[in-house]
């Protein structure tokens, strides 16, 4: 059996993979159309961003268990070369395929202009600081969700330095609930951070519009779109994990009924955001996507599931589990297969004005199956061997350094 701790983050993670592909299957859908039996999928009109918020706050809960389980021995801080090489391995290959050849399909199929702002954009993608300005902000044209990677790796990178410092107030304090206290200025310093960046950083208002595309879209989204908030959605889940490790003994049914109650929660949430007026849904400080609300609610199903008698058995289902091993190759194809799909063979797939809700269907079902497809073949033959060598030059480390402490997987 799996390990405990982890059942429902499978489940969260194909949630939040889904959540991103219906959205954007949805945007082609025209709303001054009746689709018949295909309005159901308006729902995810205003989601998409719901499910890039899921993954940060699942990311922040699993990469934080390790820390917090040596911090509650008394050991010292898990390896940091170790848990920056998994998560190189696990990111950085995939993310790099797709970008480049997203770049190369931008300019060879999509003719788009090769200028030095579309070079720009890709090099800052690659260096992975794409998410400190809004030229950079999308760092490929016609594969928007490639957006959230460096957000993503900038969460990785401060993520330990928050338990630095809070492993250097604990050698003082004391270990337990304090230090889960004591993770809450971190978060509150993501928050501070977040102010001060929408405070001094503006994007002015000369072409501030989708209309303008991705840059003129990421202008909308910046400031309030920044490193620091996306990193306060992160740090959440942090706090989540350390909350998950002081009740890995419980189990019972009572979990399940609280554990049932934020799925419900979850979902309701997301149900009232199809009647919102814009799909930014910003909350605390303009923190995106109902914060806290949201990733509240999902760091407590992160929380309560591993202690369920049966909720996390049936989250933690075959195809569940088959989707989360795929999400991300998922993730940063999908939208590279939708633009191909429109320009090769459904040419009606434009954005917001699809009114056929056969081909929508048929589209939209062929898009899921080549992404499906193409996810697997990138996770089999290129992100899993790369993963693998990583785990197995991390396990040579620690036979030649016995007292090597591991971090995150």
């Amino acid at each position: 059996m799996a390990d405990s701790r982890l059942a429902g983050a499978d489940f969260v993670r194909a949630t939040a993979c889904l959540v991103v592909i219906g959205h954007h299957l949805s945007q082609r859908m025209s709303w001054n159309s009746n689709l018949g039996w295909m309005e159901w999928l308006r729902v995810f009109v205003q989601l998409g961003g719901f499910g890039v918020a899921m993954f940060f706050v699942l990311s922040g809960f699993l990469l934080a268990q390790p820390f917090w389980t040596a911090l509650d021995a008394g050991q010292p801080l898990p390896s940091l070369r170790t848990y920056a090489l998994r998560r190189a391995a696990r990111i950085l290959p995939g993310f790099w395929l797709a970008l480049t050849v997203t770049f190369i399909l931008t300019i060879t199929v999509f003719h788009f202009p090769a200028t030095g702002q579309l070079a720009l954009r890709y090099l800052a993608g690659f260096f992975l600081v794409a998410d400190w300005h809004w030229v950079t902000f999308f760092p490929v044209e016609i594969n928007g969700p490639l957006w959230s990677i460096s957000f993503e790796v900038t969460s990785y990178v401060l993520l330990p330095l928050g338990f630095i410092a809070v492993f250097a107030v604990a050698a003082r304090s004391g270990q337990g609930w304090r230090t889960r206290v004591l993770w809450l200025a971190v978060v509150g310093l993501a928050l501070i951070a977040h102010w001060l960046f929408t405070s001094w950083v503006n994007p002015g208002s000369f072409q501030r519009s989708w209309d303008y595309g991705l840059i003129g879209g990421a202008k909308t989204w910046m400031p309030m779109f920044n490193p620091f908030g996306f990193f306060a959605m992160f740090s959440l889940g942090a706090l989540a994990a350390g909350i998950r490790i002081k009740l890995a003994t419980r189990r019972g049914p009572l979990f399940d009924v609280l554990a049932l109650l934020a799925l419900v929660a979850m979902f309701a949430l997301l149900g009232l955001q199809s009647f919102a007026k814009g799909t930014e849904s910003y909350g605390l400080l303009r923190v995106p996507y109902d914060y806290p609300w949201f990733q509240l609610i999902v760091g407590a199903g992160l929380v309560l599931i591993p202690s369920t008698v049966i909720v996390g058995r049936v989250l933690d289902n075959r195809v569940v589990r088959y989707l989360a091993r795929i999400s991300f190759g998922l993730y940063v194809w999908h939208y590279v297969v939708l633009e191909l799909v429109h320009l090769t063979i459904a040419p009606g797939l434009d954005q917001g004005r699809m009114t056929d809700p056969v081909q929508l269907a048929w589209a939209g079902g062929l898009i899921l199956v080549i992404a499906v497809g193409l996810a697997d073949l990138s996770y089999r033959f290129f992100e899993r061997p790369i993963i693998d060598w990583a785990r197995g030059l991390e396990r040579r480390r620690a036979a030649a350094t016995p007292t090597l402490s591991p971090a995150a997987g």
